[in-house]
C-alpha cells in the first residue's frame, strides 16, 4: 500500500481549491462539472499530485491519502443515500474526491445505480442490513471486484472517509499476495465463468436492490477470472455474482479454490475522517466488515467513486460523449 499524509498546509490548500469551485458553481452538478473538476485538479499540490502519478504509474493496489479536509461541523450521516442526494449532503467533500480521482483517472456513473451520480454515499439503510449492497450493515460483504460483471468497469475504486466511529473495516485482498498454483491459473485464464450484475443495479424491470432479480434473469458475460500479462495478470471476481458455465465442475472448483486462497490473504484496512483509500479494480478485490447501525447521525458515512485510466473506451462502449454507463 502506498500512502501518503498531507501537512496541514496542503489540507487547507485543497479546502480553498474546493471551496473556490464551488462559489463559482453555485449548482452542483458533477457530471457535467467533470471536465472542469479534471482541469481544476492541476491546482492541487505538487506533492499531492506526484505522488498519486507516481502511484499510478506503479499501479500500486491501494493508493491511501490521509488528512484531507471533512467539514469540522459535518451533518449528521444522512439515512440512506436517497436523503443524501436529496439534500446535498457533503457536496464539498464530494469534490475534494474528485479532484483527487481525476489525477488518477476519469470518474464516472451508472445510469442504474444510485440515479446516475458521479460520486456514492455509502451509509447504512434501515431494511437493507442484510442486503447485498453498500446499504447493508449486518450482511457482510464479501471480496469482490467492483462491477464485476461489465467491460468498462472501473480501473480504481475510490472510498473518502467522512465519519467512521465505529471503525467498520474495509477488507482487501491483493493479487500480488495470492500465489495460485499452476493448474488453477490455468483454468483461471479460460473462459468458462458467468459476471452477473450485483443487486446495486437496477437492471431488470421491475426489480430493486430491495427485490433482487435472480441471477439467471440478469444479463452477464462470459470470460476468464484472470486475464492480461501472464506473469502478472488482472484479476476480477464477486463469489455473490461469478459462477462457473453451467455444468463446468471444474471451473465451480477453481472458482471456490481462488476465493479461499483471496480470503486468506485479506487484510483489513480501517478508513478514519479524512483519509481515502483508491484501490485498483484489476489488482484487488475488496468487501466490508458487519457492524451494528444506531441510525441516529452518527453511522459510517463514506463518499465512493470508480475511474478508468482511458475515458475513450467508456465513450466506445456508448457510442456516445458520456461518462454515463449503462
Amino acid at each position: 500500500m502506498a500512502r501518503y499524509v498531507l501537512s496541514d498546509e496542503e489540507k487547507h490548500r485543497i479546502a480553498r481549491i474546493a471551496d473556490d469551485f464551488l462559489a463559482a458553481h453555485p449548482a452542483w452538478a458533477p457530471l457535467e462539472q467533470a471536465s472542469e473538476i479534471r482541469v481544476e485538479a492541476e491546482r492541487l499540490p505538487l506533492g499531492v499530485r506526484q505522488f498519486l502519478v507516481t502511484s499510478r504509474a506503479a499501479e500500486d493496489a491501494v493508493i491511501a491519502l490521509a488528512n484531507l479536509p471533512v467539514d469540522e461541523n459535518l451533518v449528521p450521516t444522512p439515512a440512506s443515500w436517497q436523503v443524501a442526494e436529496k439534500e446535498g449532503a457533503a457536496i464539498r467533500e464530494e469534490l475534494v474526491l474528485l479532484l483527487l480521482a481525476s489525477v488518477l483517472g476519469d470518474p464516472f456513473a451508472w445510469s442504474n445505480q444510485q440515479n446516475g451520480r458521479l460520486v456514492h454515499d455509502v451509509c447504512p439503510a434501515k431494511g437493507q442490513e442484510s442486503s447485498l449492497t453498500s446499504a447493508s450493515s449486518q450482511q457482510q460483504l464479501t471480496l469482490h471486484t467492483e462491477d464485476v460483471f461489465h467491460a468498462c468497469r472501473g480501473d480504481y475504486v475510490a472510498l473518502m472517509c467522512l465519519r467512521n466511529p465505529d471503525r467498520v473495516g474495509t477488507t482487501v485482498a491483493m493479487l500480488e499476495s495470492v500465489d495460485f498454483p499452476q493448474p488453477l491459473r490455468e483454468v483461471l485464464h479460460q473462459d468458462r465463468f458467468r459476471f452477473f450484475p450485483d443487486d446495486s443495479h437496477t437492471v431488470v424491470p421491475q426489480h430493486s436492490p430491495e427485490r433482487p432479480a435472480a441471477l439467471e434473469d440478469r444479463p452477464h458475460e462470459v470470460a476468464s477470472v484472470l486475464f492480461g500479462p501472464q506473469d502478472s495478470p488482472y484479476l476480477r471476481i464477486d463469489a455473490d455474482f461469478t459462477s462457473p458455465v453451467a455444468g463446468d465442475a471444474q471451473a465451480e472448483q477453481a472458482m471456490n479454490e481462488a476465493a479461499q486462497h483471496l480470503a486468506d490473504a485479506a487484510e483489513r484496512v480501517v478508513l478514519s475522517p479524512g483519509e481515502a483509500a483508491f484501490i485498483d479494480n484489476y489488482r484487488v478485490i475488496h468487501g466490508r466488515d458487519t457492524f451494528t447501525p444506531r441510525y441516529d447521525g452518527t453511522d459510517r458515512w463514506l463518499k465512493r467513486t470508480s475511474m478508468v485510466r482511458d475515458l475513450r473506451r467508456t465513450y466506445v462502449h456508448t457510442k456516445s460523449r458520456s461518462r454515463l454507463l449503462a
